[in-house]
């Protein structure tokens, strides 16, 4: 396991439990009537998609450094198609709640999308002051 990976893993899995701990009792202390049961799995959800990213970012950096912006861009299409289609089937599963959910989904989209952004614009940043 690379530096990267453990780097990633590790403030990933913060941000799960920060946003999937802290989140949840600011969101039923603040708005109970808005919190549902599921909430906690959408952090998780994210979490593992980002430790996919991760392996699937070191995979193509140790085989083909060359192609490794497309396979990002590539991993970034594919986890908001995969997000989309999940949130469409947790709205026909839930129409009761669907407003919550897709309101607290999309808020954790853009945590993620955000950190993941930081990350990896840092992670290129220092690759190339070293290659300089």
């Amino acid at each position: 396991m690379s530096l990267t990976q453990k780097y990633y893993l590790i403030q990933t899995s913060l941000l799960t439990l920060l946003v999937g701990g802290v989140g949840a009792a600011a969101y039923y202390h603040y708005c109970p009537h808005h919190y549902f049961g599921g909430y906690p799995i959408i952090p998780l959800f994210f979490g593992a998609g980002g430790v996919i990213t991760i392996y699937l970012v070191e995979m193509c950096r140790a085989r083909s450094p060359r192609h490794l912006l497309q396979v990002y861009l590539l991993i970034r299409v594919m986890r908001m198609l995969l997000s989309i289609i999940v949130m469409g089937v947790c709205c026909l599963a839930m129409r009761t709640e669907a407003r919550a959910f897709v309101m607290t989904f999309i808020a954790n989209y853009f945590i993620y999308l955000i950190h993941d952004s930081w990350f990896f614009f840092t992670f290129e940043m220092n690759h190339k002051k070293k290659s300089i």
